[in-house]
Order: structure tokens, then C-alpha cells, then sequence
């Protein structure tokens, strides 16, 4: 520890030399890994000219892409402080993340142990192969002192052969700088032994930008030029819809991209790089499931981080953002996403139908949609989005993603400019860009619907935001679809259906299941409303115990209902804590939908609906 803070001392000493009021300001973090084996760092920021009084610093509660709250502070231990000469300081923990020092010298020295053994978008991870670090996960920062500039020199790198990958700008040594606080926690970085590949994109303006992959798997660097070819077609069917690039603060955008069966899986948004993780094995020869990771979170380099709603200015971290255009920012994110791969050629039209029934399924299918709008849904990421809770929660019935819901609405929306307006989507967003994403004017619900006025009519945006968007109507995608030659219809038409069961078998202190130890099928999660177990005053606790009289495990409750057909009924057994009951279910048909080209179902394509379907699906980017 003395030898880690003599060498935060010399690097502080060294920037003070620049001789600038900006320099002798800037918060320094040195940061080193004497046993990332067992998954730790140690860090020590520096606070030159500290405020007089009392000065209060604390670890983040949320991270920006992330809209739940997080408790980072758990992750950090070992907090002390001392003046430049090594003389320490009284540290007083007032809260779970926050620290304060009471009396101190103009300059002051805070060191930590972080621990980090989850890697994704939102957490910190640290092994011998590499460290992983977002930035609100890892680093603390004082109060007050947001405006600031922040340097950070990264050590050990030669000790486990790791180089470093992030937006942060390279000062040189190995050290790198944010402006602020809200752009270093924007700014994660990964220190490992990665592959960059790159290349650049000319701009509307000529000007160009350069696009990086830092990819850390276990793959030969040859064997990842598959991907880096799609990701290339992405960038630029992406680049056609809003007609230019953004214009990113170096000059570069990186993703940064690990890749590995240990890892939890993300995609998390910056403002120039975004974080992908993969739990594959490798890249090689799975391209085709990783490239859609890819294509969502570079649109969002427009879509969010620059076309950004109000509510996630600035952002706050200490406490999540709650954010009503999340249907927009999330969900027009991952309809293009989807479609910009589909107009590149990577995945075909059959792919696709696949995606779009998902998207229409859960605005037709689930409660969340059926009863609540997509505005809502946007608000409650604040408990949804990779949010942690211990008990049993009815999200099934009170929320449908923001993501799928977005993309549902946006998949409708585009269809009815094209049919409508002969516009498009794109013209949309395009607009959307140039009014509030070039500008970098932050906007509101009212602000889309605006936008949405001038580029079709006032008439038609105010009734399509009443609608569907503060209401919970839903476009008629089934006509929607059919002018392009696509048809929705129901998966298992005819068949009957009782609802999910959520039979997963509940453990005891014995280790045998209920159903085994006591016979019958365990409700686990409650039931979803509308459906016929729903109706039939069945829910998570219940045990059915026999179906028309007869014991029933699982297997011959999924049997019961495939031989009956919809309107039949079954008469149910169950027991709970009450006691045993008898009730009545009465079937249904399946209402889960598909869509399939006209081709497939044996439906004539006529040349209209043909060259409708290729001016969506076929490719934006000019020869």
C-alpha cells in the first residue's frame, strides 16, 4: 500500500507541473491490481485544492444505460484517507455508500479496495485474464466536485499483458481523462489482452470516423474478421437511416466486446462505445447470434445518447432517472436494430417475420400491454431494468418491456407512414436527429409528438400519441402486415389452452420436490390474468391435484388439455393453505400469433405488396 501511494503522490506531483488552473484541479485516480486473482483493485483518488468544510464522497447507485437503482457500495471495503504525506485522516461512513472527512488538508488522498466478479454492462470484473470496469461500479467521487476534470493511470498492464480499451482520451503513460464526472461515468474500460480491428467512415461532411471492436475470447484474431465484416454493413445501413454519423468527441467509437461462457451477457449504451458481452465460447462461427447485440446498441450512439430524453439529463447517481420515453429510446432502438440487420442480408426475411410476431405478440398477448400504456411501461424500468428484489413480483401482469413494447410501436408506426404518407420511419428519426440528436437538445413526450406533426400532420400525431402512446390501443398490424405481402396469424389455431402453469417443481428442506414428496402440479409464479386459469381462481401456491378426477402430474396436465378443444372444460382439484378446493377450467384457444410471408402460406404476392416489402426490408446504403 505505501508503494501504491508514493506513486499516486509522484503522478500527482507530475500533473501539478503543467503549471494550469484546470491541471492543479483535476481528480486523479491511480488504479492497480496487486491481486486481481481473487478479483480486486486498489485504488486511491487524489483531490487536489479540496472545498473547505466537510467534504462527503460516496460509490453510485445507478449507471447510465441502466435505469434501476444498484447498490455499488457494497463492493468497496478498505477506505481510508491521508494528506500527501501519508498522515491519515478520520474517514466517518454516514451512510451504506457514503463517506465524509471532516477536517482535512488542501489536498486529499482516498484509497479502497474494490471487489468485482460479475461481468456485464453494469458491474465491475476483475481476474488475471482482465479487468472489466464500468465506472459508477468502481469509482468513487466527491460531492460537489462533478465539473471537475478526471485523469486516470491504469497500472500492472505489462504485469498481465493487458492493453486498454475505452472512449476516455489517452493523455499518454497510460493515462487517460474525462472532462467531467458525468462523461467519465459514462466512459467504461476494459484492460485486457484484446484484438482491436478498425477501420474508418467518411461523414456526410467528409470528415471521418473512426470505428474500433476491441474484443477480448478466445478467439485467433483471423477468426474474427466474420464479425467485424457485419459489423462494418451494420455501421453503415445504420449510418442511411439518419444520413450521417454522429460526431464522436475523439474521433472514435469503440465497442467493447468480451466474449466468454463465464460472463452474465449486456449490451450497455455510452456516449462513444458501448459495452458487449457474450457468454459464448468463442466468436468464430457464432456471428449470426452475436450481431444483433452489435446493431442495437451502436443506433443507440443516435438514439439515446445524443436524441436524449430530458428525464436522463443530467443523470443522476445516486438515485436511478425514471424516464417516460423508454418505448422510444429503447424500444425504436430495438425494432432497428433488428431491421438494419435484415437490411444488410446478414438474417433473411424469414428471420424476420420471427421477430416482428414476438413484437406483435406482446402487445397483443400480455396484460401488460392490454392494460397499460407504453409511457407506463417506460417508468417502470426503475424496478425492472436488471433490478434486485428477493420477493415474488406480478410483473406478468402489470408490465409488458419497454424494449418489445417500443419496438411493437414502432414496427406500426412505420408501416403506417409508408402506407399513409409514402414516408417512412427513417424520415421520422431522421427529423428527430436533426431537431433534437445534432443539436443535442434533450426532449419530451410532447417534443416526439411534435416532430411526428411536422413530418406528417398535427392531426394524425396527436391521434396516434392519444392512442398509442398514452393510451393502450393497438394498430391493426394484421392489415399493417398484409401490405407486404406478410400474414399474421394464430400459431395453433384450434387448440385449446389453459394458460402458463409456471409448473417448476418448489424444493424442500428434504431436497424432493412438493409435487414428488406430495403428488400434484405446484403453481410457481402467479397467474396471468385473462387466461383461463387466471379466470378459474387458480394462482402461484396452488397444487392441482387432479384434472376430471383423475391424479395429475405435469406431463398429464399438458396431455388433459391437448385432447380437449377450445370451450371445453376441465374439472380441477387443487389445495393451498386453505385447504382443498374444486373449481372449473374452462379453455381457450391459444392466441400466441406468428406472421409468415404470403409465399409460405400459400398466398399470392402481388408486385405492390413485393416492392413495398423491398423498399422496408432492402438495403439504405449507396453504392
Amino acid at each position: 500500500m505505501k508503494k501504491l501511494l508514493l506513486t499516486g503522490a509522484a503522478c500527482f506531483v507530475a500533473l501539478l507541473s503543467f503549471g494550469q488552473v484546470k491541471t492543479r484541479t483535476d481528480i486523479f485516480y491511480n488504479v492497480s491490481f496487486p491481486n486481481a486473482v481473487h478479483h480486486e483493485a486498489q485504488i486511491v483518488m487524489t483531490i487536489p485544492d479540496a472545498p473547505g468544510g466537510t467534504i462527503r464522497f460516496r460509490m453510485s447507485r445507478s449507471s447510465p444505460g441502466r435505469y434501476a437503482t444498484h447498490e455499488f457500495g457494497k463492493n468497496v471495503y478498505n477506505v481510508k484517507a491521508t494528506d500527501v504525506a501519508g498522515s491519515e485522516l478520520i474517514v466517518k461512513q454516514i451512510e451504506g455508500d457514503v463517506y465524509e472527512i471532516a477536517n482535512h488538508p488542501d489536498v486529499v488522498k482516498i484509497s479502497y479496495t474494490l471487489f468485482g466478479n460479475w461481468t456485464d454492462g453494469t458491474y465491475a470484473s476483475i481476474d488475471a485474464s482482465h479487468a472489466h470496469l464500468n465506472m459508477p461500479a468502481s469509482f468513487m467521487w466527491v460531492l460537489g466536485l462533478d465539473k471537475r476534470a478526471v485523469k486516470f493511470q491504469f497500472n500492472d498492464l505489462e504485469k498481465y499483458g493487458w492493453k486498454v480499451a475505452t472512449q476516455l482520451k489517452p493523455e499518454g503513460d497510460n493515462v487517460y481523462s474525462a472532462p467531467n464526472l458525468q462523461y467519465m461515468m459514462d466512459s467504461p474500460v476494459e484492460l485486457s489482452a484484446n484484438n482491436i480491428d478498425q477501420w474508418t467512415v467518411k461523414n456526410a461532411n467528409g470528415k471521418e470516423q473512426t470505428i474500433k471492436i476491441s474484443t477480448h475470447s478466445d478467439d485467433a484474431p483471423a477468426a474474427l474478421s466474420t464479425l467485424t465484416d457485419m459489423v462494418k454493413k451494420v455501421v453503415l445501413e445504420e449510418q442511411a437511416v439518419f444520413g450521417e454519423l454522429p460526431a464522436y468527441d475523439y474521433g472514435t467509437y469503440v465497442f467493447l466486446h468480451d466474449v466468454h461462457p463465464s460472463t452474465a451477457g449486456d449490451g450497455m449504451e455510452h456516449r462513444n462505445s458501448t459495452v458487449i458481452v457474450h457468454p459464448a465460447p468463442r466468436v468464430a462461427g457464432l456471428e449470426i447470434n452475436l450481431i444483433g447485440t452489435f446493431a442495437h446498441e451502436y443506433f443507440h450512439s443516435w438514439n439515446v445518447e445524443r436524441i436524449r430524453p430530458k428525464t436522463l439529463e443530467p443523470f443522476n447517481f445516486e438515485h436511478a432517472n425514471m424516464s417516460n420515453e423508454l418505448w422510444c429510446a429503447e424500444g425504436f432502438t430495438q425494432y432497428y436494430g433488428e431491421l438494419v440487420i435484415t437490411r444488410a442480408g446478414i438474417k433473411s426475411i424469414e428471420d424476420y417475420t420471427r421477430t416482428i410476431g414476438g413484437l406483435v405478440n406482446q402487445v397483443y398477448n400480455t396484460p401488460g400491454a392490454k392494460y397499460f400504456s407504453p409511457l407506463q411501461a417506460s417508468r417502470y424500468a426503475v424496478f425492472a431494468d436488471a433490478g434486485v428484489s428477493v420477493d415474488q413480483l406480478n410483473t406478468n401482469n402489470i408490465f409488458t418491456s419497454y424494449y418489445t413494447y417500443g419496438g411493437a410501436t414502432a414496427l406500426a408506426l412505420d408501416l403506417r407512414l409508408r402506407s399513409e404518407f409514402n414516408l417512412t420511419l427513417d424520415d421520422f428519426m431522421r427529423q428527430v436527429w436533426l431537431t433534437h440528436g445534432k443539436t443535442e437538445k434533450a426532449y419530451n413526450v410532447a417534443d416526439l409528438q411534435a416532430v411526428l406533426a411536422k413530418v406528417t400532420s398535427p392531426t394524425f400525431a396527436a391521434d396516434f400519441f392519444k392512442r398509442y402512446i398514452n393510451g393502450v390501443e393497438k394498430n391493426d398490424y394484421q392489415q399493417l402486415l398484409a401490405k407486404a405481402g406478410l400474414m399474421l396469424r394464430k400459431t395453433q389455431a384450434g387448440k385449446a389452452w389453459a394458460g402458463r402453469i409456471g409448473a417448476v417443481p418448489r424444493r424442500g428442506s428434504s431436497g424432493e420436490s412438493n409435487a414428488a414428496a406430495g403428488g400434484g402440479v405446484p403453481i410457481t409464479s402467479p397467474a396471468i390474468k385473462d387466461t383461463p386459469l387466471y379466470k378459474a381462481g387458480l394462482d402461484a401456491g396452488d397444487v392441482i391435484l387432479q384434472a376430471d378426477g383423475k391424479d395429475i402430474d405435469a406431463a398429464g396436465l399438458t396431455a388433459a388439455v391437448a385432447a380437449k378443444s377450445p370451450g371445453d372444460k376441465i374439472s380441477i382439484k387443487y389445495k393451498n393453505r386453505t385447504g382443498e378446493h374444486e373449481t372449473t377450467l374452462v379453455l381457450e384457444e391459444n392466441p400466441t400469433v406468428e406472421v409468415v410471408t404470403f409465399e409460405k402460406a400459400g398466398r399470392e404476392l402481388t408486385k405492390q405488396q413485393q416492392d413495398f416489402r423491398n423498399s422496408w426490408l432492402s438495403t439504405k446504403v449507396k453504392s
